[in-house]
């Protein structure tokens, strides 16, 4: 990567509005560490990972998020509640009002990209106001050699301004934070908010217009690994089902853990230089590649410490969204670079709180589709507020609040890429087993990665009814039998010993999964519709 102490390029901002800004600029991530201590704005765990609280807002604000409405978006993007519209002339007036706020100030520069595919790559510079929010920034996106710096010229351009702070009836936002995209000015602007994963989930916005608009490239949030044979596997999940977890496999070289693009040359690259991992109950024993990760250079989130410096993970106190990023390179089997081909298996994960759905089936393409667009997962008590039972939590492709065109658009190139490529896909329930949350159990996480080996040794075969049982309710293939895995565990129904209450809940999960797909169905192939589940209760 070089040292970037040795980087002697300097930089104005002032084409950016910014005036008389001290620049640091392209510092190490030690500097902005040290920094970031000296300042009081952060403490040194034991690990040696910078810890830091990111204020008010512990996650992203969804209903905070906008894109510009122009002539790139205006026939373009899937308007709603999730892609929500605003003004040009109201973003100019916000722009020159957080630029105006952090002139005058230390302001922590840094060149960077995103694609780690050349074909794909996308140069960004990131204006921070804070040193950590810029070491995040260092350890999330590509980091350019010195030798590419030179001639360094970004395309996009994030300006993130926590400290400042919207007056809505002026400015145009629901409250006093905001993240707008431009496409136009290909500006994420970010203020009122010191949640690092605005950053980031800023630029892989972008990337899901530009890459299937103009680059015939389907982005996806998932992770991704490679095999000793060169074998791809894509892991697909929402927060909390294990996507980073389940890939990070002492066995497999890991792409990356959260945002790739799948190409027309049937590759699949990372969009990132890092992984951004929950921590919340994190252990060596469980996790020990993302344990060990957390070190020097490493940011960790909203966690609590003790007077030692000693993390308690447990702890939930400030959020149950405690985070840490780090650079890929502190996990030690990595792809270089992080760009697979031949992907063979793709993994749905759902963490079902109800306890109904499979630990593993095999879903066929129009299955494949359906599930995707559903983006099913549960919410249980405690991870939100006001939340006191298990919820169904639906996110078309695993990913709405980032997704800027219509589901049905990446889902239609998902189901393409699959029947060419030749890829299996599997649907894991890495949530509850012999009963609902509060009754049942958390799939033991051992059986996952047996469940998981089994699919990427070609243990678990063909499709036949010898070795497959179809489901009652869902019409998903379950495996009669797996390596690893008690038999007793691989049939939901099974584990409940109570056959009334198992179907009463499984039928309840299907009714809102056609209730929720009521909004695709228009946009939507016959096909995809029957991938659904074809029983439901009146």
């Amino acid at each position: 990567m070089g040292n970037y102490s040795q980087v002697k390029k300097t930089i104005l901002l002032e084409q950016y509005g910014i005036k008389n800004a001290k620049i640091k600029y392209q510092l190490s991530p030690e500097e902005l560490h040290d920094i970031s201590i000296e300042k009081g704005l952060g403490v040194e765990a034991s690990s040696g990972a910078l810890a830091v609280n990111t204020g008010e807002f512990t996650g992203r604000s969804p209903k905070d998020r906008f894109i510009v409405k122009d002539d790139i978006t205006r026939d373009k993007i899937w308007w709603g509640n999730i892609n929500i519209p605003f003004e040009a002339n109201q973003f100019d007036k916000l722009y020159n009002k957080v630029v105006d706020y952090l002139s005058n100030k230390e302001i922590f520069v840094r060149d960077c990209y995103a694609c780690a595919d050349e074909d794909y790559k996308l140069n960004i510079r990131v204006i921070n106001e804070y040193p950590w929010s810029n070491q995040f920034a260092y350890n999330m996106f590509l980091r350019p050699t010195i030798a590419e710096l030179e001639n360094f010229s970004p395309e996009w351009t994030v300006v993130n301004a926590p400290g400042f702070m919207a007056i809505p009836d002026e400015d145009g936002t629901r409250q006093h934070n905001f993240a707008i995209l431009n496409f136009t000015k290909k500006i994420a602007l970010i203020g009122g908010t010191g949640y690092t994963g605005e950053i980031k989930k800023g630029i892989f916005s972008a990337l899901n217009f530009i890459l299937p608009v103009f680059k015939d490239t389907l982005p996806m949030h998932c992770s991704a690994n490679v095999g000793k044979d060169g074998d791809t596997a894509v892991f697909f999940g929402l927060s909390g089902t294990g996507k980073t977890t389940l890939s990070t496999d002492p066995s497999r070289s890991l792409i990356g853990d959260d945002e790739h693009g799948w190409t027309k040359e049937n590759t699949i690259f990372n969009f990132e230089g890092g992984c951004y991992a929950k921590v919340i109950n994190l252990s060596r024993d469980n996790e020990p590649e993302i344990f060990d990760a957390i070190k020097k250079g490493a940011i960790l989130e909203n966690v609590v410490l003790d007077a030692a410096g000693h993390v308690d993970f447990e702890d939930t106190s400030i959020t149950q969204n405690t985070r840490v990023s780090y650079p890929i390179h502190h996990i030690d089997n990595i792809q270089i670079p992080s760009i697979g081909k031949n992907p063979k298996n793709i993994f749905f994960l759902t963490a079902d709180a109800f306890g109904v759905i499979p630990p593993i089936s095999k879903l066929t393409p129009s299955q494949a589709a359906y599930h995707f667009i559903s983006g099913y997962t549960a919410k249980v008590a405690g991870t939100e507020a006001g939340v006191k039972e298990p919820q169904p939590s639906f996110s078309a492709c695993f990913g709405a609040p980032f997704m800027p065109l219509h589901p049905s658009k990446y889902a239609e190139m998902l189901s393409k890429k699959m029947i060419d490529a030749g890829v299996n896909v599997w649907l894991i329930n890495t949530g509850w087993t012999g009963g609902p949350y509060g009754v049942g159990t958390r799939m033991k996480l051992k059986y996952t990665r047996a469940m998981i080996n089994a699919v990427l040794n070609g243990d678990l075969g063909l499709y036949n009814y010898d070795d497959y049982h179809i489901h009652s309710v869902f019409g998903v293939a379950q495996p009669r039998t797996c390596p690893g895995v008690p038999t007793s565990v691989l049939s939901p129904r099974a584990t409940w010993n109570d056959d009334e209450a198992y179907y009463t809940t499984a039928f309840k999960l299907t009714n809102a999964f056609r209730e929720n797909f009521k909004k695709f169905e228009d946009h939507c192939s016959e096909e995809i519709r029957r991938g659904g589940p074809q029983r439901y209760a009146f």
